[in-house]
């Protein structure tokens, strides 16, 4: 039971609930910042082309393989509710960026590491965060001075090199190459210029689909849409070529009534006409479908097996239950219109392929709409001989992805290998000299919080970190922008030359929520955690008013 101070004559004021738990100033600051600490060690192992991967076993068994900063955290069921705040951090740097996740959780954990010895040399927590945030401000306008800009059409190479340097950290860096080559030409091929001269891209037009055998050499680009169902009756083609397909997200089968009702037939001879008529509108359908043109129909909804009989005299192919997602894609892929009304259809809603085929991959059948004209969206059909390798192959991907749209988007870049950070730290502690007071000191270990970044990728490439970092500083401050961490070497290098690229957003998105997250938790003197209610409920006929039948009934 919480209590405040005793108040006049001895007796306690009783303010929270029992089993309520109270911690206050420095104790909860050091709680907080511990935990916070805690989860940023526990990924710092797997940061940079050399880390480790992760293997995590859920409560059902089910196992994960990975390096992906966001899936560990997602997957380790943090409880600590300041440990929750850097898996957000990591939730909005995948949403914002797609990339940058582990390196954010890091640097929020040395900033707010580093704030704690500050605040244990008596500087107040409100201090550090003013100084915290005018080191992000300046780190930003420093970003923005020295990021490289490129342009789009004529320098893809950048797109290529930035989407190698995210899968070169992940479980499949043996084929990043390969994969890279497939990533870049997916997004370029949905890729949409708008009328002011920029250009647009949305992840979401690239699908990616996994099926387990062969191997990851097998990974292919589709210019259309594979879809994991096959032909739904056996006497329809399995092959059409020129295809012209209508998609319909109704269903191809009579309208059931919404509720229970009963037809009273009295003459044996109507039943078969009730059949029959509705035969006749089953049969109505597929005549509105094969006027228009379509050879091939993929239906959101079920298709009824007499319609199928139908499909399949009239030599049309069709598949059903295809999900709503793919159905967008489709439409995107093969310039149709999604019908709603089957009576309202035309010819010019049907899109087109140079082939439909129905194929065995794996154990299992799959449609493959390929041969668009001009696809708005296609697939990557990841193959890979362990299914937990797919499972990884989708995240690099969907990672890699994710740096091509920023770039595109926003074509600038930096370099990686911790290059960019220990520019940004040497420029931070120069900026650290014109500030006068103790927000000095916030700004120059907001600088060390970001020189981590070299020292850890040298840790788990198994170099000397301390020399590493020595022979870094002295290369930036002669001026050596890109000096980074080559952890195939073990050297320092020019980060630019040797095609170690990173997005401007990536880098953008890691300062600012860092910085935010870190005075989030600074600022937090008293945590208060509500006491859970075990109590058994009252037994049936009790007498009303008894001992835990409403909140707060056993403080009096």
């Amino acid at each position: 039971m919480s209590t405040l101070p005793t108040q006049a004559g001895g007796v306690p004021v009783l303010v929270l609930k029992e089993g309520s738990d109270r911690s206050r100033g420095r104790e909860a600051q050091h709680n907080n910042i511990t935990a916070a600490k805690v989860v940023a060690e526990s990924i710092r192992s797997s940061f940079g082309p050399k880390g480790m991967d992760k293997l995590l076993v859920d409560n059902f068994g089910d196992i994960t393989v990975t390096s992906d900063g966001r899936t560990i955290l997602d997957e380790m069921d943090i409880q600590h509710p300041a440990a929750k705040m850097l898996v957000e951090v990591a939730k909005t740097q995948d949403n914002e960026a797609g990339d940058g996740t582990t390196s954010a959780v890091i640097i929020a954990g040395e900033l707010l590491g580093r704030a704690e010895e500050l605040v244990d040399k008596n500087i107040h927590p409100t201090v550090i965060i003013d100084g915290y945030k005018k080191a992000s401000e300046k780190a930003l306008e420093i970003l923005e001075k020295i990021a490289l800009p490129f342009d789009l059409l004529n320098s893809k190479d950048f797109l290529k090199k930035s989407a190698i340097t995210s899968m070169a950290s992940k479980l499949v860096a043996d084929h990043k190459e390969y994969l890279s080559d497939i990533v870049v030409k997916a997004m370029l091929e949905v890729m949409v210029k708008q009328p002011d001269g920029t250009c647009s891209v949305d992840v979401d037009d690239v699908k990616v689909e996994k099926k387990t055998g062969e191997s990851l050499g097998d990974t292919k680009l589709i210019n259309g849409i594979v879809l994991d169902k096959e032909i739904v009756h056996s006497g329809m083609l399995k092959r059409v070529e020129n295809a012209k397909i209508m998609l319909i997200d109704a269903s191809l089968e009579n309208d059931k009534p919404e509720f229970d009702s009963k037809i009273s037939i009295e003459d044996p001879s109507n039943i078969s006409a009730f059949l029959k008529q509705e035969e006749d509108l089953l049969h109505n359908m597929v005549e509105k479908i094969f006027a228009v043109g379509a050879n091939v129909v993929i239906c959101q909804k079920g298709i009824d097996d007499m319609v199928q009989h139908f499909l399949v005299k009239k030599g049309i192919s069709a598949i059903r239950r295809a999900k709503k997602s793919d159905m967008e894609k489709l439409a995107r892929a093969i310039g149709g219109k999604i019908v709603s009304d089957i009576n309202d259809v035309s010819c010019k809603d049907l899109g087109f392929a140079a082939l439909v085929e129905e194929r065995r991959i794996g154990d299992d059948k799959m449609t493959f709409i390929e041969g668009c004209k001009n696809p708005k969206a296609v697939t990557i059909l990841i193959r890979g001989g362990i299914e937990r390798l797919n499972n990884e192959t989708e995240r690099s991907i969907h990672d890699a992805l994710c740096v091509v749209r920023d770039l595109i988007q926003d074509p600038k870049v930096v370099a990686g290998g911790g290059a960019l950070e220990m520019e940004l730290a040497t420029a931070l502690k120069k900026y650290a000299q014109t500030i006068s007071g103790r927000e000095q000191l916030a700004i120059l270990v907001f600088a060390e919080a970001f020189e981590s970044i070299a020292v850890i990728l040298s840790e788990n490439a198994g170099l000397d970190s301390i020399d590493i970092l020595s022979e870094l500083r002295s290369r930036h401050e002669k001026s050596e922008m890109w000096a980074g961490v080559d952890v195939n070497s073990g050297k320092i290098q020019d980060m630019a030359k040797i095609g170690v690229y990173e997005p401007i957003t990536v880098k953008r998105q890691i300062i600012k929520s860092t910085y935010e997250a870190a005075s989030l938790i600074l600022k937090i003197d008293d945590v208060i955690a509500s006491g859970k209610n075990n109590m058994p409920p009252s037994p049936p006929g009790g007498m009303p008013g008894g001992m835990g039948e409403y909140p707060g009934a056993g403080d009096y």
